[in-house]
């Protein structure tokens, strides 16, 4: 993913030129923090309580800040995000299925946490990666424990109260498994585009 430093033609600061393949990452970044926006909203509607209100309101605005944040990288890189109609999230849905209850939504919500946070990490390791990405990826992966810890804990909660801890277990081993095959395909389609 090599960037080629350009003056910009604004305020002469050098700026960065990516390769297509780096908007396409960032704009799988991008999309799949939108679509766990969308995720969280729905979780609006089922977790009612005061507490859990209020942790998904962050847990949202921090989604949408991470969207905005790959967006705006990719701006600096000279481009405009990708439209990405068959991301992470998608084909995760499409894999699962529609959760039918509360305890299947936070437990796919786990899932696509611990993917992004991963993922995150990996990318920040790889060599190369310029100071503004590392940046990103730092901002990013600094909310991804605390939003883990608290559906996580949420999901045992529930799970406890409806006698339903042995099935959150299976659920979430099911969606681990799923997801896993779904990433996968993801990086089995990133090793081509950089060969292609």
């Amino acid at each position: 993913m090599p960037a080629v430093a350009r003056k910009s033609d604004e305020i002469g600061v050098p700026r960065m030129e990516a390769t297509g393949q780096l908007i396409m990452v960032f704009s799988f970044y991008r999309d799949a923090e939108l679509r766990g926006a969308r995720l969280l909203l729905n979780l609006h509607n089922h977790l009612r309580d005061g507490d859990s209100q209020a942790k998904l309101t962050r847990h949202l605005a921090d989604e949408t800040r991470h969207a905005m944040l790959w967006t705006h990288r990719i701006a600096e890189l000279g481009a405009a995000p990708a439209v990405i109609a068959d991301g992470y999230q998608r084909r995760l849905g499409a894999r699962i299925g529609v959760p039918k209850d509360t305890l299947e939504l936070l437990a796919l919500t786990l899932v696509a946490e611990g993917r992004a946070i991963d993922r995150y990490q990996s990318h920040a390791a790889m060599g190369g990666v310029d100071r503004a990405t590392l940046e990103v990826l730092k901002a990013v992966s600094a909310d991804e424990p605390w939003h883990l810890s608290w559906i996580e804990r949420k999901m045992n909660e529930l799970a406890d109260e409806r006698g339903e801890r042995e099935r959150a277990g299976q659920v979430l081993a099911r969606y681990r498994e799923i997801e896993k095959d779904v990433y996968a395909s993801f990086l089995a389609e990133e090793a081509a585009l950089a060969t292609g």
